[in-house]
């Protein structure tokens, strides 16, 4: 490519009212009016003080400027170019969205939330976000240390996170998610909250677990739903809580000395080879050869909690553990095994309940997502503001979820940022004509046009019938 005029020639001025650079922002947010966020947060969200007013305006103003790539406050100037103000009312200067948050209080980010839980259930009113909901869910619970900067971010601590594969402390503030997801959808996040960067993982996710179960049910997610966690969240308040909710649990096993004994109880005999990366299939065998095997054994976790003890599935995986660094000849004497055991009540049987655990990692792709747009940074440095922002996140998240899912198949498991690079960040030309009328003019030849026009005729034209 190269251009066909010289720099000489070739001129700039931005002097033009009646061109738009995000015109996705149309059927995006009229999909958010019809879900009825405006009157969500008008109704459950009252935030104290003279900047606390015309929340149902400036939530909205929130959540379109992180649909548009906004990862700080200075960023939602974007809303204010242009035809914008052709296109939406009640948009709002950066430094009133970012007084607006700072009048939060912790009980103004729960009624937030609250008004983000009846969002979703909308949401899955208006687009197929969810899927086979009615046979096979997942919830997936897990947290974040998202690194702040500044000495003044309240809340900031040092904790543990995972930095291509190194545990390390960051000092930062800790983020606890749920996501629900099925086996063909991608994932919603349904329930958040922000916490003091030195918290454990596990504080407070029994009661978030409990929540994002009756938001899943709401939702519609009316069959078998499994709980995945990892082994931080290991312990019998969380698995109790699961329980009474109705659902099963999966959750990864920490080694300890009963775990252990569990393993070596299993029979030599028992052991089945699964597939798995780098596995071989071997035709006379008419098998997997791998060096990766699976085998469960029930187990009763909790013995030392009166009245809380469970009885459930040790389901285990194990690795052969080679010495890479051996010199050639110095076989190994006997194999040696690395054990990665889940606890799970599952009704699955066992190479797919073990499958079905390994695909907790989905809620990993949920952390990068939300990292590579709103929460590229927590902004403010007031605690409740920062709660606010992640859980104004998670409703701009799922919104392009359910825009995904109207544009096109491709479109509901694509990343956020190819959402918005595709189907948001589009520039147009506002035309009026008749009596009242207004017309997009979009680029000829723009290659996501059909999935622009399937997403701009469902989200702004006749609602559809509801069966």
């Amino acid at each position: 490519m190269r251009l066909l005029h010289s720099l000489a020639k070739t001129h700039a001025s931005f002097d033009d009212p009646h061109l738009v650079s995000h015109a996705g922002l149309v059927p995006v947010m009229a999909l958010a009016q019809r879900a009825g966020l405006a009157d969500l947060v008008a109704e459950q969200v009252r935030p104290g003080g003279e900047c606390g007013v015309n929340a149902y305006l400036k939530v909205p103003c929130l959540v379109a400027g992180m649909a548009a790539g906004a990862d700080s406050i200075d960023d939602m100037d974007l809303l204010r170019h242009g035809a914008m103000s052709t296109l939406f009312g009640g948009v709002r200067a950066p430094s009133t969205l970012g007084s607006h948050l700072r009048c939060y209080t912790w009980g103004n980010v729960s009624q937030l939330e609250k008004a983000a839980r009846g969002f979703l259930i909308a949401l899955t009113g208006q687009a197929p976000l969810l899927p086979g909901a009615e046979t096979l869910a997942f919830i997936d619970l897990d947290s974040m240390q998202k690194r702040v900067y500044g000495h003044h971010k309240q809340g900031a601590r040092f904790g543990h996170t995972k930095i291509q594969g190194k545990s390390l402390l960051v000092r930062g503030l800790n983020a606890l998610a749920a996501v629900i997801s099925t086996p063909l959808s991608a994932p919603v996040i349904t329930a958040t909250r922000l916490r003091g960067g030195n918290a454990a993982s596990a504080r407070g996710a029994a009661s978030l677990a409990a929540r994002a179960i009756g938001t899943a049910r709401d939702c519609g997610c009316t069959g078998l739903i499994v709980v995945r966690l990892d082994s931080a969240f290991y312990n019998a308040a969380v698995i109790g809580a699961i329980r009474r909710g109705g659902a099963r649990f999966s959750v990864t096993v920490p080694m300890n000395a009963s775990i252990r004994a569990a393993i070596a109880a299993i029979p030599g005999d028992a052991w089945t080879p699964i597939r798995y990366p780098r596995a071989i299939w071997d035709d006379q065998l008419d098998a997997w050869v791998s060096d990766a095997e699976v085998a469960e054994i029930s187990y009763t976790a909790f013995t030392s909690k009166k009245g809380q003890a469970v009885t459930a599935r040790l389901i285990v995986r194990r690795v052969r553990d080679l010495n890479k660094q051996a010199a050639d000849g110095q076989d190994e004497l006997f194999p040696v095994w690395r054990c990665h055991a889940v606890f799970t009540d599952s009704p699955f049987e066992l190479i797919q309940a073990e499958e079905q655990h390994r695909d907790h990692a989905i809620v990993e792709q949920v952390f990068a997502d939300v990292t590579s747009g709103p929460l590229a940074h927590l902004p403010s440095g007031v605690f409740a503001a920062n709660a606010a922002w992640l859980s104004i996140a998670a409703m701009t998240h799922n919104l392009l979820r359910a825009a995904g899912a109207l544009a096109s198949l491709p479109f509901a498991k694509a990343r956020a940022a190819t959402i918005r690079r595709d189907l948001i960040a589009v520039a147009a030309r506002t035309a009026r004509h008749g009596r009242g009328h207004l017309t997009l003019h979009l680029p000829e030849g723009w290659h996501r046009e059909h999935e622009w026009a399937n997403l701009f005729g469902r989200a702004c034209g006749p609602p559809a019938a509801v069966a």
